[in-house]
């Protein structure tokens, strides 16, 4: 009964700090002059390459995605497109190795509103199908011009 209290209170205190730590990001980036509502257009829109299977830079590419997330809460679209070897982070039976953290990293990414594209061409050379990705994940044709047109549209672009 001890040590269920004691898990309590260290799960309560750890999920205090992280709202107070997210409440002082949102309140140093705000001015406090406008309130941004669910769908309002974001200030900062950033674009990630992920296309290579080393795992070091997956851990690279998520580190510094959700950096960008906790500098700007909800003030920042993240997009992740995968293509070539990099395709592998999204699949759900990938056929070169991802990390069990990097698995987990996305999932949990993907429930804060980043987004995941898969290329259509690399998908199509693996013999793979919408169904074989996470269900959160985006299929778009080509992932290079998923990245261009990300561009077109003022999104920062970011590779390793």
């Amino acid at each position: 009964m001890v040590s269920r209290r004691r898990l309590l209170t260290s799960f309560t205190s750890v999920v205090a700090g992280f709202f107070a730590s997210r409440n002082v990001s949102a309140s140093e980036e705000t001015s406090g002059d406008e309130l941004r509502f669910p769908g309002d257009p974001t200030e900062h829109n950033v674009v990630y390459q992920l296309n290579k299977s080393d795992p070091s830079y997956h851990d690279a590419i998520l580190f510094s995605a959700a950096e960008m997330l906790r500098k700007y809460n909800d003030n920042i679209t993240i997009v992740i497109t995968a293509f070539g070897p990099g395709i592998h982070t999204l699949g759900k039976n990938p056929q070169r190795f991802v990390s069990n953290q990097v698995k987990q990293k996305i999932k949990s990414m993907a429930s804060y509103g980043v987004k995941f594209h898969a290329c259509g061409n690399t998908m199509q050379s693996l013999g793979w199908e919408k169904a074989d990705l996470y269900d959160f994940v985006e299929v778009v044709q080509v992932g290079a011009a998923d990245l261009l047109e990300l561009q077109e549209e003022g999104y920062s672009y970011i590779s390793w």
